[in-house]
């Protein structure tokens, strides 16, 4: 059986996540984000289901684990985020004085915290905070979770969909050590790299020319420090299209001209969640 690890506790988006993506895998918490992408670079057949980004509170902040270790992105899913208030099955809305959750899912349901007069108090992540809540059953004290975590820690759903926007969705990466990607079909696929530049002058600018040259839309360019460093910068990009089309291979060809480091992620089909 396929091993996929997650980040959190029982009851996270990454777990709802990862149970949508394979039902039939053994889903494994681990405590840090560290410890998924060590599981998986040591074991080939297990799968890591990390969050990438949210749209509205942006970058998770994986990005540095990304270049350390550069497993293979093997797929992209996007998980709705609906937020829900839990408390204890005894208790009402009216009762609440106390909310805990995730620093992200706290600003996701500003709102309706503040409409509510709660006192905000930010924990690891919101699974763990509704185990918490479960366990002290305290009547004042709520946790903002999924329903999933409801479930599981027996919480009564005191209010459903708390986020500020209904659109709100995570973007997940699926990823893993061993090297795969798709045939190139008449699919939509993304392409996923990361680089670092030769430091010289305009090496940004000068670099990015072949997609502008060849038509390949970048869909993501983004720059990160590199550890313990603010002068050393690495960029993680994301381009439409698939590695073996010629306009891509051109476009990253030139690219790599202008780079010291360079390594692609992954080739994968886009997700149709981004049609919509």
């Amino acid at each position: 059986m396929k091993k996929i690890y997650f980040q959190g506790t029982f009851g996270a988006y990454s777990h709802l996540a990862a149970l949508e993506i394979d039902p039939n895998s053994k889903i494994i918490p681990c405590k840090t984000f560290d410890e998924c992408f060590l599981k998986a670079s040591s074991e080939t057949n297990s799968r890591i289901v990390i969050p990438e980004s949210n749209r509205i509170t942006g970058n998770i902040g994986i990005e540095y684990l990304i270049f350390k270790y550069r497993l293979n992105i093997y797929a992209e899913y996007f998980q709705k985020i609906e937020h829900n208030l839990l408390g204890q099955p005894d208790s009402k809305l009216s009762d609440i004085k106390d909310v805990f959750s995730h620093a992200q899912a706290l600003s996701q349901c500003s709102k309706f915290i503040k409409k509510n007069n709660f006192v905000e108090h930010v924990r690891a992540d919101t699974a763990g905070s509704a185990e918490n809540i479960s366990k002290n059953k305290i009547k004042s004290e709520a946790a903002i979770a999924s329903s999933l975590s409801a479930e599981i820690y027996n919480l009564k759903i005191l209010a459903p969909n708390i986020e500020n926007e209904s659109g709100n969705a995570t973007r997940f990466l699926i990823m893993g050590k061993e090297v795969s990607q798709p045939n190139f079909e008449n699919k939509k696929y993304i392409t996923s790299f990361l680089f670092k530049l030769k430091s010289k002058p305009a090496a940004l600018y000068q670099s990015l020319g072949g997609f502008a040259i060849n038509g390949v839309n970048l869909t993501k360019l983004q720059s990160y420090p590199e550890q313990n460093s603010f002068e050393s910068y690495f960029f993680l990009c994301d381009l439409d299209g698939h590695i073996e089309d010629t306009k891509v291979q051109k476009s990253l060809e030139e690219l790599g001209l202008h780079c010291q480091d360079f390594h692609v992620l992954g080739v994968f089909e886009a997700d149709k969640f981004r049609e919509k």
